[in-house]
């Protein structure tokens, strides 16, 4: 008996690496447009180096405003995500028991009597 074979075949692997290659692109392209929170809700990330970073800037070059006044987002991982300044970071018994690291600045803000 003769095989009347015109075209070769697609081996089993080749369609599991375009299946998944298939996947791993809408999951891109989900992530991308909708959000990577949404997508991956369960990898935690923080912002808190960036915070401390603007936080000492602020009180090297003496800027009251981003200093005292300038609202951070701070997503640390742990809390849910707040907005607090500089000041606030430094001196609140709520923030300072977290250890973000963030050092007071004395005599930059103006005091609040």
């Amino acid at each position: 008996m003769i095989k009347n074979s015109k075209a070769q075949g697609m081996s089993t692997s080749t369609i599991i690496l375009l299946i998944l290659g298939l996947v791993l692109l809408v999951v891109l392209i989900l992530g991308f447009t909708l959000g990577w929170n949404k997508i991956l809700p369960f990898i935690k990330s923080n912002n808190i180096d960036t915070v401390v970073n603007g936080c000492e800037l602020a009180c090297t070059t003496a800027n009251t405003y981003d200093f005292c006044s300038y609202p951070r987002p701070v997503n640390d991982g742990v809390n849910k995500k707040f907005e607090a300044t500089c000041q606030d970071l430094a001196t609140n018994q709520i923030y300072t028991a977290r250890n973000y690291g963030i050092a007071d600045c004395p005599n930059l803000c103006p005091s609040t009597q």
